[in-house]
């Protein structure tokens, strides 16, 4: 699925791998992952930390947070439509 998002074939993604080991090496390349996971991981974790740290804020403050819980609310029923849409649509 992602793939297919991406428009990347399967060939396209075997060039890709192949150049990525003929200049890194082959034993190099679970350490390369490894760094990626992490970076990746604390990117998330700084985001997380920042919505967490603008919702205290905006509470201590006592701005009224309940709109972006109902907007979440209409995204998260949105999506699942277009989930549902997108499902009926594949199956066809």
């Amino acid at each position: 699925m992602a793939l297919h998002v991406l428009f990347i074939s399967g060939a396209e993604i075997f060039f890709i791998m192949f150049i990525v080991v003929m200049v890194f090496g082959a034993d190099k390349i679970p350490g390369i992952a490894k760094g990626l996971g992490k970076g990746m991981r604390q990117l998330k974790d700084a985001t997380e930390d920042i919505k967490r740290e603008i919702h205290n804020s905006a509470e201590k403050q006592g701005i009224d947070t309940s709109i972006t819980d109902e907007l979440q609310k209409d995204f998260q029923d949105v999506k699942k439509k277009l989930d549902d849409v997108g499902g009926t649509i594949r199956r066809k």
